[in-house]
């Protein structure tokens, strides 16, 4: 009994760093573009989040410590009113930096005065559609 008692406690404490590292609801709004083109972007600043990556002598998972990682630079980066953030740096010791940029507006060409539905547009004509 007490040896699986010993076994249990470093997996209780493992399973718990990653407790309380939640996406808040404006972070849901924050994409993150791994690779993607940020030129177009205005940046906002960085941000420097960082994790637990070892547990005394024993080291966490990479994906999950990326993935928390990941959670709180969309936080960070919602509090900056930001909708993009991209990696700046690969993670070490548990600490990432990462840009945070405003893309929203750069990613949408700007509306064209909308015409009345039923107008002619062009050499097309429009309709709205009846739902059922």
């Amino acid at each position: 009994m007490r040896k699986t008692l010993l076994l249990l406690v470093p997996v209780l404490l493992l399973g718990a760093c990653s407790w309380g590292i939640t996406l808040d609801d404006a972070a849901k709004n924050v994409r993150t573009a791994w690779s993607g083109d940020v030129s177009s972007c205005r940046e906002l600043g960085k941000v420097t989040v960082s994790v637990m990556n070892r547990v005394g002598p024993v080291d966490r998972n990479d994906i999950k410590v990326r993935d928390e990682l990941e959670v709180l630079a969309r936080n960070e980066a919602a509090k900056m009113h930001a909708d993009t953030i991209k990696p700046l740096a690969e993670p070490a010791d548990g600490s990432q930096p990462w840009g945070a940029y405003q893309c929203g507006a750069n990613t949408v060409p700007p509306a064209r005065s909308a015409a009345p539905a039923g107008s002619a547009t062009g050499n097309a004509q429009t309709f709205p559609i009846k739902g059922h």
